[in-house]
């Protein structure tokens, strides 16, 4: 997923997302170190946890993305190495003692291996012990609160209209965006934008952190320290890198 068009309305369609609870869960969770955060986007949680004291990387598949994110760290006065990469295939990105993959963004992984591959990625680039964190959609989120819906917002400079339908693969979710944004001469520009999200349950997720190597040491649900329920909608992970 590029995102192209979509990263420069990205910070205003996420402007209520949690991010003071995914940095309050980083912090909690790890201590201020080297971190890899994969999938930053246009940067939000990385300068977050730059500021906060952590040492952070950050790779994306979209440069322009990156390109928001580089401008986000130069204007907060923090050093923070960007990469244009998949989060499949990492590549002499160094090797870190934490790396995250937060707002749901292992969701666009839409196959078994491309998980696979990913934390068997993540894997090879975490020092001893290191941990990897991540959160993803519930099977219930997907199902019950995406699926048929239509959310939409209508401000004065971007407005959205956003349908969920359900996606080629069991538990995923096509998302259909439409957006208006409004130009220099108050005319509106319209772009759509198709995205495919994908999930599994809790137990597979587990399964396959452990066929890469980790120790699974939590699985807790919205943030909380409890585990998950049946109508959980947000599922964090912590899985410790074991030595071989």
């Amino acid at each position: 997923m590029s995102y192209s068009r979509f990263a420069t309305v990205y910070d205003a369609l996420m402007q209520d997302a949690p991010y003071d609870e995914w940095e309050a869960y980083l912090q909690k969770e790890a201590k201020a170190g080297s971190l890899l955060d994969i999938g930053c986007g246009t940067g939000e949680l990385a300068v977050r946890f730059a500021r906060a004291g952590f040492h952070v990387t950050g790779i994306d598949l979209s440069e322009d993305m990156l390109a928001i994110a580089r401008e986000k760290a130069e204007a907060n006065h923090v050093t923070i190495p960007l990469f244009k990469q998949d989060m499949r295939e990492l590549d002499s990105v160094g090797t870190f003692e934490t790396a995250v993959i937060f707002c749901d963004s292992l969701n666009y992984l839409e196959t078994e291996e491309d998980v696979k591959q990913t934390f068997q990625s993540v894997f090879n680039y975490l020092k001893d012990d290191g941990l990897f964190l991540f959160d993803v959609h519930s099977v219930y989120k997907i199902n019950h609160v995406f699926l048929e819906q239509t959310f939409a917002d209508a401000a004065e400079e971007i407005s959205f209209i956003w349908n969920a339908f359900p996606g080629e693969h069991a538990d995923s979710v096509e998302h259909e965006l439409t957006f208006f944004v409004q130009l220099e001469n108050r005319q509106y520009e319209r772009f759509d934008e198709l995205h495919s999200q994908r999930t599994f349950t809790p137990e597979k997720y587990a399964e396959w952190l452990k066929e890469a190597g980790f120790n699974v040491e939590a699985i807790t649900a919205d943030f909380t320290n409890d585990s998950p329920s049946t109508q959980s909608e947000r599922i964090f992970f912590k899985a410790k890198k074991s030595s071989r």
